[in-house]
């Protein structure tokens, strides 16, 4: 039976078009379509248990993979198939992932799988931008409870000019990359990296993105709606108990408000809620707390929220006693460790982040291989997690997703400022030992310092501040939270981190938690977090004003040289020979690229110290070396001959030529010895290409001064010949060819058959 399809089309504007297509594939899945730009095919499929799963939270999972097929490549390594997802993948999930989750209802509990697979690939296409509107395409064809949909956009800027999905080279050329994602509603999504622009001009990227989302939206209802929209699923909702819930409130609200004004540390703060919320148990009967243990956590938890987010908008103070635009005491080290490259502590109230930076060759680049891109990464960053810093003890099973988010933020914040010729591979790692609110923020400000301490040779400074927003509809009040705690991160409606120098936003990460917020609370928290980041930029450089201006004495010093393609393979030697024992004796490490478009050599020398590195610069100069015709140069001799000395040029060791015995000297040389010996240092005079023998002429008798009354040799006479002049110049075709054999001479007979 042939399959009825729908399909709807979204026009880009640019005669770019996305097709979303339902009912030719995956039709035991809950909901699922294939979603096309050009030659690239996304296949999204969501499937949610009936069952509800016994946990307080919604098990959602998103899952995005690329299949090597789908750009006709083989997976890399020994074992021919796909393995675990890579950083990029997990990226992508993390994007959709945040879009999706706060829209199912809060006491949905079934486990909930979105799975979205690149099927077909298209150079010009980015995948990922497309990865929201394929999941909530499929959501919207399936009978789950979900609020509305949603989709998610790239917005790049070239030469001024805003584009929605731009292909990886406009992407080169834009200022800006920056995915959102909202509803026909609202924007609740915000990442991306730019090119230290302003707070204006970010939202006016959002503003371009979230029309083109608004036309994604509406191709999701029709759809919907040719295809016969379900009937949403009934669940089993949470229990609820009004009058528990009103009782918990007056209970626990005037003791938790005291609490949160009284302006106390972390661990105080988190004792004497507890405290409180225990006092509050005791009051009921065992078998009321088995009974309603659940809801008794459950409206405390909403009693301490309500308190809180109220303390901030009636009185402007926080959990821990600031105000809201006060950013936390700041404390810095550089340099911390002695056998780093570079080092630095970042330490902003109760969270603390210790980066380390180290310096490699072009070997030690990041290989990214993906079926949607493959390349290297010069700098990268890595972000790491552990559970002390949060005062836990849990298991731990490889990196998180968390953590690659976050260090790809941090990544991103900072590697606009590497400057484009820096010779070396870097790699920043950010240990975060203690965390109380952005830890990501944290590594982006020890990172900074850590590269200036270990002599990258920055642009300029990057420091980032994690922003909050508590809100109230009714009353029209609001507050912006500068450098927020974990808690108000969990308690408020937006939580931003904006990174970025003196004069712009570089990165930026939001998850906007309250539906409709205006673009006028946007911009006022966003030039907030301006206010704060500068502040805490000024810390970071009173703490190290600029990059040190060379590497550290234990650090290696790179050099790069480029060298013309005849010359590599003389700097390499057969089997590697020459540039291995190069490397021994000079302890250093050489690597050698070829430029696809010169074809050049790029030579980098990595080294401790000069004394390796000049030697190698030396080797290089040898075999680059080309002498000018008529020029003197000081030559040594290093191996004695019959007919000459070979000499090799004292500014360009290895580069050898013979010097013929003819000239040594204006008088007649017997043997070579009588001139010059081994180690003997003196000038010769070179000529070039000698045009008898075609190999280089070298002189010393060119430049001494000719003795009193010598007198030159005759040249040898080419036509002198024997007796009665029957040289062996004479001979030709008159004297002994073979058309003047004898007339006389009788023909051979020829041989006749047996």
């Amino acid at each position: 039976m042939i399959p009825q399809v729908f399909k709807e089309v979204i026009d880009l504007g640019d005669g770019r078009e996305i097709s979303i297509e339902t009912g030719k594939l995956a039709k035991q899945a809950h909901g699922s379509v294939v979603v096309q730009s050009g030659k690239c095919m996304l296949l999204c499929t969501v499937v949610s248990n009936y069952k509800q799963a016994d946990v307080d939270f919604l098990p959602l999972t998103v899952d995005y993979r690329e299949k090597f097929a789908a750009a006709g490549r083989y997976p890399g390594g020994f074992f021919k198939r796909e393995a675990r997802p890579s950083d990029g993948e997990v990226l992508t999930m993390r994007l959709v992932d945040r879009v999706l989750r706060p829209l199912f209802p809060k006491d949905y509990h079934s486990e909930t799988q979105v799975m979205i697979q690149l099927m077909s690939h298209d150079d010009e296409v980015m995948p990922d931008a497309m990865a929201g509107l394929a999941a909530s395409a499929a959501i919207q064809l399936s009978d789950f409870p979900f609020e509305c949909p949603i989709s998610e956009a790239r917005v790049g800027r070239v030469n001024g000019e805003f584009i929605i999905n731009p292909t990886r080279a406009q992407l080169e050329e834009s200022d800006i990359d920056m995915m959102i994602g909202a509803s026909a509603d609202s924007v609740m999504m915000v990442e991306g990296e730019m090119d230290e622009i302003s707070e204006e001009e970010m939202t006016e990227a959002i503003k371009f993105a979230h029309e083109a989302i608004k036309v994604q939206c509406a191709a999701q209802v029709r759809l919907a709606e040719a295809f016969g929209k379900k009937e949403v699923r009934e669940y089993e909702p949470e229990r609820e108990d009004e009058d528990l819930a009103k009782k918990i409130h007056d209970m626990a609200y005037d003791k938790v408000y005291a609490v949160a004004k009284a302006g106390s540390a972390k661990h105080e703060r988190g004792a004497a809620f507890a405290e409180i919320k225990e006092e509050i148990k005791a009051t009921f009967s065992e078998e009321e707390l088995e009974d309603l243990g659940g809801l008794i956590s459950k409206y405390y938890s909403q009693a301490e929220k309500a308190a809180v987010r109220d303390l901030t908008l009636n009185e402007g103070l926080r959990l821990d006693g600031r105000k809201t635009d006060e950013i936390r005491p700041i404390w810095c080290e550089v340099d911390y460790l002695p056998s780093t490259h570079g080092s630095a502590i970042f330490t902003r109230g109760e969270t603390q982040a210790l980066a380390t930076v180290t310096l490699g060759t072009s070997r030690e680049a990041n290989q990214i291989d993906m079926p949607s891109f493959e390349g290297e990464e010069r700098f990268y960053l890595h972000y790491n997690f552990p559970p002390f810093s949060t005062g836990e003890a849990r298991p731990i099973r490889g990196t998180s997703r968390r953590e690659v988010g976050h260090g790809n933020l941090a990544q991103r914040a900072l590697k606009g400022m590497v400057p484009e010729d820096c010779p070396y591979t870097v790699r920043v790692v950010s240990e975060v030992l203690e965390s109380n609110g952005s830890s990501s923020m944290a590594t982006v400000c020890s990172g900074t310092m850590a590269l200036m301490d270990a002599g990258v040779q920055l642009k300029k400074p990057v420091s980032g501040i994690a922003m909050g927003l508590i809100s109230d509809a009714d009353s029209g009040k609001y507050a912006v939270l500068s450098d927020i705690l974990g808690d108000e991160d969990h308690l408020g409606d937006m939580d931003f981190k904006v990174t970025g120098t003196a004069d712009g936003i570089t990165a930026c990460q939001m998850d906007i938690k309250v539906k409709g917020l205006s673009y006028e609370i946007l911009v006022n928290a966003l030039k907030q977090a301006r206010d704060g980041r500068l502040h805490i930029l000024e810390k970071l450089t009173d703490t190290i004003a600029a990059p040190n201006a060379e590497v550290k004495e234990h650090a290696p010093t790179m050099v790069t040289r480029r060298i013309p393609n005849e010359f590599i393979g003389a700097l390499i030697g057969p089997g590697g020979k020459v540039i291995q024992e190069l490397q021994k004796e000079t302890d250093t490490t050489i690597v050698i690229n070829e430029d696809p478009v010169t074809e050049e050599g790029i030579v980098e020398v990595l080294g401790v110290g000069k004394k390796g590195i000049e030697a190698v610069m030396a080797k290089i100069d040898s075999l680059l070396f080309k002498p000018e015709v008529g020029s003197i140069y000081e030559v040594k001799v290093i191996k004695m001959l019959d007919f000459g000395a070979v000499v090799e040029y004292t500014e360009a060791p290895g580069n050898e030529v013979l010097l013929h015995v003819s000239e040594l000297a204006w008088e007649r040389t017997e043997n070579v010895s009588d001139v010059v010996n081994i180690g003997d240092v003196f000038d010769v005079k070179y000529f070039g290409l000698d045009p008898r023998t075609r190999k280089e002429k070298v002189s010393r008798k060119a430049i001494l001064p000719k003795p009193e009354g010598f007198k030159e040799r005759p040249p040898r006479d080419n036509n002198r010949g024997g007796r009665d002049n029957r040289g062996r110049d004479n001979r030709g075709k008159d004297n002994r060819g073979r058309d003047n054999r004898r007339d006389d001479r009788k023909p051979r007979e020829d041989k006749k058959d047996d």
